[in-house]
């Protein structure tokens, strides 16, 4: 059985040591500033993008990395390993799973697959770390996907942009005609479905949103279940560790991580931006 290796896109957030213990190789996408474009991670950190986020006054843009970027990096695997499994943010808000799809055709050296989350940030990593620790103890790439496909009925991931004009002007966000006229004046719950951002709820809030989301955790908690859950967050440190000790006190069970939004989500989010994912930790 052939030596699998493991991508992920920087926007699963994985922390770098995490990703160094279990092999996972991360190929950045790109946050812009005017004409200064930076490799996310690579070229500018998290607390570096908010604050120039705050000076600038038109918004970031973003890109997905260039399809030679993959190439360098499956051909540098091919070295060692017979097949790779990248595992990407959802194909309905970046091009970067078909950049991935493209690359891995023009790699004869290695055979590539390519899997699409459809959602993105840390619950992207539920994907990716579970893949690597199957990787790990020598499951073939067949048993891996299918895992992953399975995973997907398991996991759920809801949040709250602090202001929605971002992800409105960025193109992101479907669904708006469910809103008329008070979409951009409300905090919805949103959602991934199909692959897209929609609204799941609509409130006004964001207590009244938090609450929605702790309403459909508890939902899936109250079996008893072992969750893996992240409390992700936009610049917001101190309310997501808030949330964080509140989830651990009530769910004795679940192992409970802060994770972030990092630039390239951000961009799109905006800061202040909330959000709560979680899978049976049976899956993960």
């Amino acid at each position: 059985m052939g030596k699998i290796a493991i991508v992920t896109d920087s926007t699963a957030y994985i922390p770098k040591d995490l990703r160094e213990e279990h092999h996972i190789t991360m190929v950045p996408l790109n946050v812009i500033f005017g004409e200064e474009t930076y490799k996310e991670e690579q070229d500018i950190t998290n607390e570096q993008f908010y604050e120039k986020m705050k000076e600038t006054e038109a918004l970031p843009t973003t890109s997905q990395p260039a399809i030679g970027l993959f190439e360098e990096v499956f051909q540098k695997l091919a070295d060692d390993h017979d097949q790779i499994i990248v595992i990407t943010l959802s194909s309905g808000i970046s091009g970067t799973h078909q950049t991935a799809l493209a690359a891995g055709n023009m790699t004869p050296d290695v055979e590539v697959h390519v899997f699409d989350t459809e959602v993105s940030c840390m619950v992207q990593g539920f994907y990716v770390l579970s893949a690597a620790k199957m990787a790990e103890q020598g499951y073939n790439a067949k048993k891996i996907l299918d895992h992953l496909y399975q995973m997907k009925e398991h996991i759920r991931a809801y949040f709250i942009a602090d202001d929605l004009n971002h992800l409105h002007r960025g193109g992101r966000l479907n669904g708006a005609q469910l809103f008329v006229g008070s979409l951009l004046s409300i905090k919805p719950v949103l959602h991934f479905d199909n692959k897209v951002i929609v609204p799941y709820e609509k409130v006004r809030t964001t207590k009244k949103a938090l609450a929605k989301i702790y309403h459909l955790l508890d939902e899936d908690a109250k079996d008893g279940a072992p969750l893996d859950i992240t409390v992700i967050h936009a610049n917001r440190p101190e309310k997501a560790a808030e949330i964080a000790a509140m989830l651990e006190n009530k769910y004795p069970n679940a192992n409970v991580y802060i994770s972030y939004f990092g630039p390239v989500i951000g961009a799109h989010l905006g800061e202040g931006s909330l959000g709560i994912g979680w899978v049976d930790s049976s899956f993960s």
